[in-house]
């Protein structure tokens, strides 16, 4: 079985065709292909399946798999490799089309420069997938600037919630750096704020008017870059005044540029590059029971 590496900003994902599958993905085989030390090594799966017909113009349908098995709802550093492969691999040939997701349609776009430009649809600011009663608010409301004592032994952290597809929750810090994400990123993805889990982003505005931001991905850990996460966080340091538009979101990975392109909508331009391309082998093919 084929299959091909991409990566953007150092978010990597393996990329496979469902048609191409010996068997359904689940959450062993994905755990085993997305292992660095045993299988092929990634920060999940993108998986292109063919569109269900809810999306008319849609010319592909992706389908995001983290290592733990979960299906996130969308991937901001994923639609971009995922675009580069349809036009490499000669599956669209228009500069701007249409993606299935679980978040909605998605419309990237492939520019002179090389990069991708994704209109990543509304930036909202409320949503079901925050327990609004922890917080004493209506769930008609938007969760910006919230104070909110995560654990016992914490201060509160003054947070705003984003979705844009997948939900996000952005905390200003002093220094990113110097923020404990290992302990502070899975305590605050699993509280019982957040029903759904969430992506978990600290961030600071830089001297030159980037914000820097580290990322602790729902499902995944920290990671390089997270394109939805830098999509929210600009979104956010827009509407807070804290940043200008457009905004540079610098990552560990590199930068991505986020502007807002008017009625709330979104749109994220970054790169997106293959790595390799290679055979599943059957040594790991036993150990899947692809055999």
């Amino acid at each position: 079985m084929q299959f091909a590496k991409w990566e953007g900003l150092g978010n990597d994902y393996i990329l496979l065709e469902e048609e191409a599958l010996p068997a359904p993905l689940t959450v062993r085989t994905i755990g085993m292909l997305c292992d660095r030390h045993t299988g092929i090594g990634s920060d999940g799966i993108l998986l292109r399946c063919p569109p269900t017909g809810a999306v008319p113009e849609a010319v592909a349908r992706m389908r995001i798999f983290n290592p733990d098995g979960s299906e996130p709802e969308m991937c901001g550093n994923g639609i971009r490799q995922f675009a580069r492969y349809l036009r490499s691999r000669e599956l669209v040939t228009d500069d701007e089309f249409v993606v299935e997701t679980l978040a909605g349609p998605i419309r990237p776009s492939l520019p002179a420069d090389g990069r991708v430009r994704v209109d990543m649809g509304v930036a909202r600011f409320m949503s079901p997938a925050v327990n609004s009663a922890l917080l004493g608010l209506h769930a008609d409301r938007e969760v910006v600037s919230v104070p909110f004592k995560f654990a016992e032994n914490l201060e509160p952290f003054t947070f705003t919630f984003v979705d844009v597809g997948n939900p996000h929750c952005i905390i200003p810090v002093a220094d990113p750096e110097q923020t404990p994400l290992e302990t502070l990123g899975p305590l605050i993805e699993n509280h019982a704020l957040f029903p759904k889990r969430v992506n978990v982003e600290f961030i600071a505005v830089l001297p030159d008017g980037a914000v820097r931001m580290r990322v602790w991905e729902r499902g995944v850990g920290e990671t390089r870059a997270c394109g939805t996460g830098a999509t929210a966080v600009g979104a956010a340091a827009i509407r807070l005044g804290l940043a200008s538009d457009p905004v540079v979101v610098r990552l560990n990975g590199g930068d991505l540029e986020i502007e807002m392109a008017g009625e709330g909508r979104v749109v994220m331009t970054g790169p997106a590059g293959e790595v390799f391309v290679g055979t599943v082998a059957q040594d790991l093919r036993d150990r899947l029971g692809w055999s």
